[in-house]
């Protein structure tokens, strides 16, 4: 399975470890992250408290792809989390959506996500 394929499937549980750094050098148009004017983050919600993080991710322009696996949709700390970050979305003017039962895409101003697949 692709990267991207783990990224987009969930894949199961995964650590930074596991993501590869790809050589962009000598790349046409490549701008790394440092050039980037948003940048694709991951993280895990294992509380509340990781939320603030994810927060200012999407303050700052960042689109967050969560791991809610930990979780359960039913779980009544679930439902505060996806409030919290349904308000996010709707202050930044940006998009959520939820892929199955473990992932959450959060995105910043001015970039929606598909609900449909490419295939």
């Amino acid at each position: 399975m692709g990267i991207m394929s783990k990224i987009i499937s969930g894949g199961g549980q995964h650590t930074t470890d596991e993501y590869l750094d790809l050589d962009v050098e000598g790349i046409e148009g490549s701008t790394g992250e440092a050039g980037a004017g948003m940048r694709v983050r991951i993280a895990t919600i294992s509380g509340k408290q990781d939320v603030i993080d994810i927060k200012d991710a999407v303050y700052d322009g960042d689109l967050v792809i969560a791991d809610i696996t930990r979780h359960t949709t039913s779980d009544s700390t679930m439902e505060h989390i996806m409030d919290d970050l349904r308000q996010v979305a709707e202050e930044v003017n940006g998009d959520i959506a939820q892929k199955g039962d473990d992932q959450v895409i959060i995105a910043p101003t001015g970039v929606g996500v598909a609900r449909q697949k490419l295939n």
